[in-house]
């Protein structure tokens, strides 16, 4: 886009960046990394994209992270050059796109079992991390003597090197009360700690513990035992980290959806052109931001079509802004991100690996 055009020329539903806002979180997460010695490695499965990968690392962060190999192919040829993939990498197929990927840029992957170590022991000079699971049994070993043999069976390809481990206590990033939240974390911590200690006792260095996220941050920090830090959805903090109470640096939200009014026959509702395809639907509605009064609820009424309720409602044609529930996958949904300055969109980012999902 060369031209700007005003905020409320653009067709809806769109995908809104608020560029000052996006910049100020990645510049505040930036300096918490800095000022905790910690190193940055933000998620890009929240953003999806090159343009704002880049912003990152040139904000200090040391690479990003990709939840799949698809991801990191898609933004690795947008000139990302420093990527971890935090999900394993298994069939033949996928492991001889993971070598030549391994080719081109600084690449490490996780893995959870001897097997998989052993196929990817054909990917010469590969750096591997030991994934643990902390207790959802999604990946990852599940104690520290399978940690220990992991490695033993990492060691043993003598091709692969062994560049740390990943710990990702996903379910406990959305526990609403700070307190509980820093317990049970403090918890896994210490068990984090006792396979690491395992690991070393058995003659094994790990140079890298990476993992945490935007709602366990601060507290991981604090603790001392990450030496790097997987924070993604900081960027634009959707409903769901809103309705948590943070610790660290204060976030703000940048991202948005902005719908028209396309019907409005029945008291107490209208309808808007924002439904099932233009948010994700994991985490509750989204939030009525701004173009209708205070109160107004939002529902999902189809694939094209939601609903606002309440008084005093907006009339047709008129422009309403809305916040998503949860950014992620909400972000999957769309081609492009229109990119605000004020109430111009002074620009478009493509969202460069929507999709790649193997």
């Amino acid at each position: 886009m060369t031209t700007p055009l005003l905020r409320r020329d653009l067709p809806t539903p769109a995908l809104l960046i608020d560029r000052a806002a996006l910049e100020r979180n990645i510049a505040a997460m930036a300096a918490f990394a800095e000022a905790q010695g910690v190193a940055l490695r933000p998620h890009a499965k929240t953003h999806k994209s090159g343009e704002i990968a880049r912003r990152q690392i040139v904000a200090g962060a040391a690479g990003i992270c990709c939840a799949k190999l698809g991801e990191a192919e898609a933004l690795a040829a947008d000139g990302v050059a420093n990527i971890h993939l935090t999900s394993p990498v298994v069939t033949p197929a996928a492991i001889g796109r993971l070598a030549a990927l391994d080719r081109r840029i600084a690449l490490s992957v996780v893995v959870d079992h001897p097997d998989n170590a052993r196929a990817l022991g054909a990917v010469e000079g590969l750096t591997v991390f030991i994934d643990l699971d902390p207790g959802s049994h999604r990946t990852g070993v599940t104690s520290a003597e399978a940690a220990v043999a992991l490695a033993r069976a990492i060691a043993a390809t003598g091709t692969l090197k062994l560049g740390g481990v990943q710990y990702y206590c996903g379910s406990h990033q959305h526990i609403q009360s700070l307190a509980e939240r820093r317990a049970a974390i403090v918890e896994r911590t210490e068990y984090l700690r006792e396979v690491l200690g395992a690991l070393a006792d058995a003659g094994f260095a790990i140079p890298v513990v990476t993992g945490g996220g935007t709602g366990t941050f601060a507290i991981d920090a604090s603790l001392g035992v990450f030496t790097e830090l997987q924070v993604g959805s900081y960027i634009f903090l959707d409903r769901e980290y809103l309705d948590c109470e943070l610790a660290g640096p204060s976030f703000e939200p940048a991202l948005f959806v902005d719908a028209t009014v396309v019907s409005a026959n029945t008291p107490g509702m209208v309808t808007i052109d924002a439904g099932l395809k233009a948010f994700a639907t994991d985490a509750g509605v989204p939030v009525v931001l701004d173009g209708a009064p205070e109160g107004t609820r939002y529902a999902f009424t189809g694939d094209e079509h939601g609903a606002l309720l309440g008084d005093g409602l907006p009339e047709l044609g008129a422009r309403v802004t809305l916040m998503p529930p949860h950014c992620d996958p909400t972000v999957n949904l769309y081609d492009l991100y229109h990119v605000l300055d004020g109430d111009m969109v002074t620009g478009s980012w493509p969202v460069t690996a929507r999709g790649r999902s193997t």
